[in-house]
């Protein structure tokens, strides 16, 4: 049923994707308000084919968190560069387009940028589908029984304590055996001669 479902979902938001990949088409991009327009509705079918997996249990359901982790690592350098590029064929004059074509000279990456100008729909996408990874789910919650300690006669009617697995072993919090007895009203061995009795 889990496949199932996920391939469901990534079913209808590649379809979803696709319709706003073709709404995109249909903008005139040689302006700016259209060049962002158009690179913006392909962010989000990017975007979109992040959250089916997301919404399709890819993750296996629980609720959605954003992962700080994965933003500051991963999505900002890559949106950095993508934004460089997407800048680098913003069309017209405008500020940002020129100071990233200047930067890129001083920095001797001119040439490369240029080059990945053919390819600003991918930057777009991958915006939209990285920013998507960012998310993920803590999974579904489960109670947590808390551990015991159980106490069983051991050789020669003696208490052993074992923790809740049963290897014998007791926990590393659990107190020594005289702070134990001592608590339990005992009287720890090395302590009988003096104890007077009344």
């Amino acid at each position: 049923m889990y496949g199932l479902t996920r391939a469901g979902t990534t079913l209808v938001a590649a379809a979803a994707a696709g319709l706003l990949i073709w709404f995109a088409t249909q903008i005139d991009d040689k302006n700016v308000g259209g060049f962002w327009a158009v690179y913006g509705l392909i962010a989000g079918a990017g975007l979109l084919m992040a959250l089916s997996q997301l919404l399709g249990g890819w993750t296996k359901w629980g609720w959605p968190r954003l992962s700080a982790t994965f933003l500051l690592t991963a999505f900002v350098p890559i949106a950095i560069v993508s934004l460089w590029i997407i800048l680098a064929a913003e069309p017209g004059n405008g500020w940002f387009h020129r100071h990233v074509l200047s930067w890129s000279s001083s920095l001797h990456i001119k040439g490369l940028v240029n080059d990945l100008k053919e390819y600003v729909p991918l930057f777009a996408f991958g915006i939209g589908l990285v920013f998507g990874y960012s998310f993920d789910t803590t999974g579904p919650r489960r109670e947590v029984a808390p551990a015991t300690t159980t106490r069983r006669r051991g050789l020669r009617g003696r208490r052993r304590d074992t923790d809740a697995d049963g290897d014998g072993v007791p926990d590393a919090d659990e107190p020594v055996t005289r702070d134990r007895a001592a608590a339990d009203g005992e009287v720890p061995a090395a302590d009988r001669d003096r104890v007077t009795t009344r």
